[in-house]
Order: C-alpha cells, then structure tokens, then sequence
C-alpha cells in the first residue's frame, strides 16, 4: 500500500516536470501546490517548485523551495544554478556567489558553475576572480567562449587588460 502512494507521488511529479518542460509553469505549480507534503520526495518536489517559481519571474519565493532543496543536496549542482540565478534577480550577488562554492567543490569539472561565478564576480567588479573562472569555464567547455560575447554580466570587465588578454587568447584560456 505505501508502494502505491509513493507511485501516485511520482507520477504526479513527473507530471508537473513535464509541465515544466513545456514550458507552463503555472500548470506545474497547480500540481505542485496540491499536496502540502510530499513525503519522501521534498527535495524533488522544492525543486520542481523551484524551478516553476523561477520561471515565472517570481524569484523570492523561488528561493525558498530551492534553499529548502539545498537543505537536503547541499552538493546539488542544479539547485546551486537555480539558487544563483534568483539570488542574482533579487540582488543578493553574495548570496549567488556562496550557492555556487559548495556545489562547485563537488563538481570541479562543472563548466557551468565556473560560468556562473565568472558572471557573479564581474558583477561584483573582481575582475581577477571573474577571469579565472571563466578562463577555467573556457577549457572545460569551449562553447562559453561564444556566450560570452551577448553576455550582459561581462559589460562592466570588457576593457580590463586581464579580460580582453583572456578573449584574445588563442587557447581560449589563460
């Protein structure tokens, strides 16, 4: 009998990623918000939430299901994604900065972390911590090089010397 329930669990979250994944998060969130507890699946549940709240721009609050998430895969490298995506849209750069670190530990092949923090720091104006990252995002995964030209995080380190030397080089990497 409990098989059964956490069968019904299951496929009703399946139901609501596959909401997500077509891109309506509203109707994700409608299965989501019909259950208060998800038993054993709160971290797939926080994520899903998340993830929906995200997409709709409702970033505060899609913080709370990602940070409850984090809570139980502090590692997680898509939950630290998410978390800095919305901390960085509710102006919270440090709080986006420190969201990466422990999954980045954990994950130091992750290109996209690297990436992420690369942005995050430029933002902050540490242009030697941003070129370093990205320079390692680079020669993990080359296709960044090509992102970075319509990235907007990078408009304020384009002009210093340790960044245009980082585009120029033709290893891609420093």
């Amino acid at each position: 009998m409990a098989s059964a329930g956490l069968s019904r669990i299951a496929r009703k979250l399946n139901e609501a990623e596959g909401y997500l994944m077509l891109e309506m998060p509203e109707h994700a969130l409608r299965i989501l918000d019909s259950r208060d507890d998800w038993a054993t699946m709160r971290f797939e549940a926080g994520v899903l939430r998340g993830d929906a709240l995200r997409m709709t721009g409702r970033f505060r609050e899609a913080l709370q299901a990602l940070e409850e998430a984090a809570r139980i895969r502090p590692n997680d490298e898509s939950v630290a994604v998410m978390l800095g995506w919305c901390y960085k849209r509710t102006n919270q750069l440090a709080q986006a900065i420190d969201a990466l670190l422990p999954a980045l530990r954990a994950h130091p092949s992750s290109s996209i972390l690297h990436y992420n923090l690369a942005c995050y720091w430029s933002l902050v104006g540490d242009v030697p911590k941003a070129v370093a990252y990205l320079s390692t995002a680079i020669r993990l995964d080359a296709r960044f090089r090509a992102a970075v030209e319509s990235e907007a995080d990078f408009d304020g380190i384009r002009a210093e010397p340790a960044f245009v030397r980082l585009m120029d080089s033709p290893t891609r990497g420093i």
